[in-house]
């Protein structure tokens, strides 16, 4: 089930909230916060009974293995309950998301014949498993004390963050479900849950959706791609993943809102870093605070020189690119990411970079994340590479009629067409495409992000004209229901 559908708006939602409000209105907090864990069980199962049953057995893996720690006398019967844990937990990652990967590449290096799983990829496993993982790991560690099963389950399964993130805390979601004012329905959550929520909806479907089309066309053919329109491809597929990102974690917030739960932001303006390790500070942060406290930490972090600092980089950034999927190109992604931030690091490049004008600098850096970005979207690294080539060496020209056409299809076009704008259009077809791809652009370096609209927000009157009507103009764009980008992650 996803956010940008009907049944999703129009019949889960109000259900699961009149449930949850209406049990904790007559004092049943249990059945209320189990009436959510089995509404957000339904929520993953929709997709599929798989993906449900799958979602089951890793919880209750998890906390059958903390149960075990927690009664577990001596050091090293906790060290290999903590060993068993995480092997468990990769494990499960690695036989649904990878062994096809590896067994693909053993099979053409060693020309051997091993027959692929062909297992499909249970909806959000690569998150809750991650979320889960610390849990494992804290409560090891002595950071946090066991749960109840209820408590605990309901912080894996609390469906707004389910299937993309973000990646939360056991320490950051469960105490807030325990807190009892946090069981009535508070106007002032409510108020900025709907607001942070349809900021959210309208990037995924009027903004994300619309790049969407051109991207997917732009990649079916690349070899009819000039210089402009190639870069034109890079550039929307760099904001179709930004808006459909973050689209979908503002939803998430905005949905934790309704139940009183404030959720970890997962975006800061990336596109306004001005520097690869600003972009990471900025970029799907609570997977990078994962891997800086569950990896790089570990490993020694930068507290043992500069080679190990320089090569746990390269490590974390590897191991991101894998956790993306099970492709090189993920693998080569994440390299070039690493290989920027290492080299960001070095004496004569901090001195470089702090004599050039941040504008450049932010410039630059958004010229060197899309070029990743290409990549990222690839089906294959020979993919990428046509891509650039037709970047580089194709020519001036047009840009491509059939990427253009496409835009002009959207309902919006259609609407200026009838309001008598046919002939600008006919005359002109790119150049609305080029100014809208632009504002979008721009908005990203110079507009507040939804964490700084968030904050101390507060209604008016025009405030409440755009909610209701970027709410009532998305609902109506939602003609067809499209997948979230990181859904496949």
């Amino acid at each position: 089930m996803l956010f940008n559908s009907y049944i999703f708006l129009f019949l889960f939602l109000p259900l699961v909230l009149l449930g949850y409000y209406g049990l904790s209105y007559i004092k049943q907090d249990k059945l209320a916060l189990g009436y959510v864990t089995c509404m957000s069980m339904w929520f993953c199962g929709y997709a599929s009974i798989e993906s449900f049953v799958i979602l089951l057995v890793s919880i209750f893996a998890n906390f059958f293995l903390v149960a075990c720690m927690s009664r577990a006398k001596g050091r090293y019967g906790r060290k290999l309950l903590l060993f068993i844990g995480v092997l468990w937990n990769i494990g499960i990652l690695f036989c649904f998301k990878y062994y096809d990967f590896f067994i693909e590449n053993i099979n053409a290096v060693l020309k051997t014949d091993i027959a692929l799983l062909r297992l499909v990829l249970p909806l959000g496993i690569s998150f809750y498993t991650f979320q889960q993982l610390s849990y494992v790991i804290d409560y090891y560690r002595g950071d946090c004390e066991k749960y109840g099963s209820l408590e605990y389950m309901a912080y894996v399964t609390f469906f707004p963050k389910l299937i993309q993130g973000p990646i939360a805390y056991h320490g950051e979601v469960i105490p807030q479900f325990c807190k009892e004012e946090n069981r009535r329905l508070n106007y002032d959550n409510l108020s900025k849950g709907i607001y942070v929520f349809a900021l959210g909806l309208a990037k995924k479907v009027l903004i994300a959706d619309t790049f969407s089309k051109i991207v997917t066309l732009g990649y079916d053919n690349i070899r009819d791609l000039n210089s402009p329109s190639a870069f034109l491809v890079m550039v929307c597929y760099s904001l179709q993943l930004y808006f459909d990102f973050s689209g979908y974690c503002d939803m998430a917030y905005g949905i934790g809102l309704f139940f009183n739960i404030e959720l970890p932001f997962n975006f800061n303006s990336p596109y306004k870093a001005d520097s690869i390790r600003d972009f990471w500070d900025r970029w799907h942060m609570t997977l990078t605070r994962f891997f800086t406290k569950y990896v790089y930490i570990p490993l020694g972090g930068s507290r043992k020189g500069n080679f190990r600092t320089y090569l746990n980089v390269m490590i974390v950034f590897l191991v991101s690119g894998l956790w993306h999927g099970a492709n090189w190109t993920f693998i080569l992604w994440g390299a070039m990411h690493g290989i920027c931030s290492v080299l960001e690091r070095f004496k004569l490049s901090k001195k470089i970079m702090s004599k050039i004008p941040k504008v450049v600098r932010v410039v630059v850096t958004f010229i060197l994340v899309t070029f990743a970005w290409s990549l990222f979207r690839a089906d294959s690294i020979a993919q990428a590479k046509e891509l650039w080539d037709q970047l580089f060496h194709a020519g001036w020209g047009e840009i491509y009629a059939p990427i253009t056409e496409v835009f002009n299809d959207i309902i919006e076009m259609k609407l200026l067409y009838r309001m008598g704008f046919s002939g600008m259009i006919s005359s002109y077809p790119g150049l609305l495409l080029v100014l809208f791809t632009l504002v979008v652009l721009l908005s990203c370096f110079f507009m507040r992000n939804t964490q700084e609209k968030a904050e101390n927000m507060r209604f008016t009157n025009g405030r409440i004209l755009v909610i209701v009507g970027l709410m009532i103009w998305s609902i109506l764009s939602m003609s067809e229901v499209s997948e979230f980008l990181y859904v496949n992650f």
